[in-house]
């Protein structure tokens, strides 16, 4: 421990030790207490309650979005996948020589669509 000592005490050391005066303390900081009373503790847990109570607020915000969303792209699913069997349907008839019955009229609506969009 005497050679610590020394260590501590030399004129090196001292120098350092002014230059380290400015800069920014470790450790507690003031007006706080060592020893935090029920009350401030009470605090501390109302805090930490009403935290949880915001976070649960939150994450159940979150995942009635995602159960919207999740319905909608399902929604958007089967009504493509009914599409997709029309044009398949549509398809088999073409390919009996047939002429498809709701063909007709999809064709004059999609003529309809582009005429309105042009204008």
């Amino acid at each position: 421990m005497e050679v610590e000592d020394l260590l501590f005490q030399s004129p090196e050391n001292e120098a350092e030790g002014q230059k380290r005066e400015g800069a920014v303390k470790r450790g507690r900081k003031p007006g706080r207490k060592a020893n935090p009373t029920k009350t401030d503790m009470k605090i501390k847990l109302e805090r930490s309650r009403q935290s949880a109570r915001e976070c649960r607020a939150r994450k159940k915000l979150r995942y009635q979005y995602l159960e919207e969303q999740v319905a909608h792209r399902e929604k958007a699913v089967f009504m493509l996948h009914k599409e997709l069997e029309q044009y398949r349907q549509w398809a088999k008839e073409f390919d009996e020589g047939k002429m498809p019955e709701g063909l007709v009229k999809f064709y004059e609506e999609e003529k309809a669509k582009r005429a309105a969009e042009e204008e």
